[in-house]
């Protein structure tokens, strides 16, 4: 297995594990992205993300797709959006490899805090974050206005 930043011409078969994220998490239709969006905005001359992907065999396994923030009292942070590894790899070690690089990545960066979402009911991942040395809050709430609440707004406060 060889985990490598991602290339321009991952990015269908990045697609593709964000399809099968999207089913896993119970939302299949809610995948608006295309492969041209992910090429424009990853690969642009100031991209909006960054990819390391697991490859096996010549074949794109998984993903952990991060990009940089900035917090008010950290400073430079990582947030890992997704990590997700196909189901016929998971236990192949493709997944805490991933995680591994996106940890090193940080340290290399010297960010001082690397996060991400897991939804309550993702119990092996909890375990797995808990198990790494990462803190689970459970006091705050994650909190998104979609493109019709964004329309809504907009309408309401113009």
């Amino acid at each position: 297995m060889i985990i490598r930043k991602g290339t321009k011409e991952d990015m269908q078969a990045v697609l593709d594990l964000i399809i099968e994220l999207a089913v896993f998490e119970k939302e299949p239709d809610a995948v608006v992205v295309t492969k041209d969006d992910l090429i424009r905005d990853g690969f642009s001359s100031n991209p909006l993300f960054h990819t390391f992907v697991a490859e096996n065999n010549g074949e794109v396994v998984g993903v952990a797709l991060y990009y940089y923030r900035y917090s008010t009292w950290k400073g430079k942070t990582i947030h890992l959006e997704d990590l997700v590894v196909k189901e016929s790899q998971r236990g192949t070690g493709a997944g805490f490899a991933l995680y591994s690089e996106i940890i090193k990545q940080g340290k290399k960066d010297k960010v001082r805090r690397i996060e991400w979402n897991v939804l309550d009911w993702n119990e092996n991942a909890i375990k797995f974050y808990e198990k790494s040395g990462a803190n689970i809050l459970k006091d705050w709430y994650v909190v998104q206005m979609d493109e019709m609440g964004i329309e809504n707004f907009t309408n309401l406060n113009t």
